[in-house]
């Protein structure tokens, strides 16, 4: 890898780790600003939403723009268009003005995100991907761990300082990127550029749409009611079932950020290297299924922490086993590829949710049996993708 393309990592991953801080810094302030205005639960669901749905709906199309025009160029917009979405959010008390930040921030966020993912796909070889996409799995961890805790310190100082904080950090991100990130022609990877000898500029649609893609795509948005379906609901579900208290959570979530980031860091690359990304993804759904099972059977606080702790495990290396597959399953349209990615992400982060929390209502297992499901139907799908030698992936 070369001096510029290390360069150009490091600030894709600084900028990842700058906004998703700066996503993290405001969260504890949200309950606050809800009491404070006088604002419903519906109010604050519905900006909630309005950020996924902006999500949802730009990540394929500005996936695609990004494989036009470039990559740099629509990071930096997406990284000044979050300073915005916090300055507006800063700036006002108004329930409409929150809401067009929210908006405004899910825009930025389908900006950022997949465009930093295709880059990384663009910049390194096949044999480089793993350990550098699970590195920007590390920042985008990294940032929504560490944030809730300095967001909850700055508030302490004015309910507003978060988010004037997090518009700084989106500045500092846009400079940074702007000034250090070398040209892209410079970048791209000896692998990716004779792949894309072969094919028309922004890659062939026939390439991208083939059945290991289109399996994929279905796998993601199956897994993704699960995974959030699990997570959405998990404090509410061991406080009324097993009496959690706010203590025995922030343990185990503080536990899960530890962990994550470990394995994200130090294991991802060396686990897809000894075992490839199709039996990592399997072996995730695998333990994930296991572990939400056995949260449902258990009967002591231990065993529900541990069984957690296994499925959050799994959970956090199996998005970038399945990010890292994606940008394998086709030599080009990187950014649909990615856009795509968190665009059926976005579906699971708005439908999981309201699936999880309206089982919860009518019984306290229900939930996490229908997750189970998922999961399990998930794992099955992982038999009917396969890698050759060359690392090159194909469906059943």
């Amino acid at each position: 890898m070369t001096t510029k393309a290390k360069r150009a990592i490091f600030i894709l991953i600084f900028s990842e780790f700058l906004v998703c801080l700066g996503i993290g810094l405001v969260i504890p302030v949200m309950p606050f600003i809800k009491n404070e205005l006088h604002l419903s639960a519906t109010d604050m669901g519905i900006m909630s939403a309005l950020f996924a749905f902006a999500q949802f709906v730009a990540s394929p199309l500005v996936g695609r723009l990004s494989d036009r025009v470039g990559r740099k160029p629509v990071l930096a917009v997406g990284l000044f268009l979050f300073m915005v979405s916090e300055i507006l959010f800063a700036l006002t008390n108004q329930l409409y003005m929150f809401n067009i930040s929210r908006l405004v921030g899910g825009l930025s966020a389908a900006m950022v995100t997949p465009t930093a993912m295709a880059m990384a796909a663009d910049i390194t070889t096949r044999s480089q991907r793993a350990k550098v996409i699970g590195w920007l799995s590390a920042a985008f961890s990294g940032g929504l761990i560490l944030g809730p805790g300095l967001g909850g310190i700055m508030a302490n100082i004015d309910y507003k300082a978060p988010f004037w904080s997090a518009a700084i950090l989106g500045l500092l991100s846009t400079i940074a990127l702007l000034v250090m990130l070398p040209p892209e022609d410079e970048l791209v990877a000896d692998d990716v550029v004779a792949a894309k000898g072969k094919s028309p500029a922004g890659g062939n649609m026939k390439d991208f749409l083939t059945k290991s893609v289109i399996l994929l795509f279905v796998m993601i948005l199956v897994s993704s009611f699960g995974l959030q379906g699990f997570e959405s609901i998990y404090s509410i579900y061991v406080n009324e079932v097993f009496h959690f208290t706010l203590g025995n959570i922030a343990l185990v979530l503080t536990l899960n950020g530890l962990i994550s980031l470990f394995m994200q860091v130090a294991l991802f690359d060396r686990l897809v290297v000894a075992f490839n990304e199709t039996r990592v993804i399997r072996f995730c759904f695998f333990f994930s299924f296991v572990g939400t099972v056995w949260i449902i059977l258990a009967h002591s606080k231990w065993e529900v922490i541990v069984a957690t702790l296994i499925v959050f495990t799994a959970f956090d290396l199996l998005r970038p086993a399945i990010t890292t597959l994606l940008t394998k399953a086709s030599t080009g349209n990187q950014g649909l590829i990615n856009g795509l990615n968190m665009s059926l992400t976005s579906v699971g982060n708005v439908i999981g949710p309201i699936m999880s929390g309206t089982l919860l209502d009518m019984n306290h297992h229900y939930p996490y049996l229908v997750v189970a499901g998922f999961l399990f139907v998930s794992f099955g799908f992982t038999y009917l993708i396969r890698m050759n030698k060359s690392g090159s992936v194909k469906a059943s």
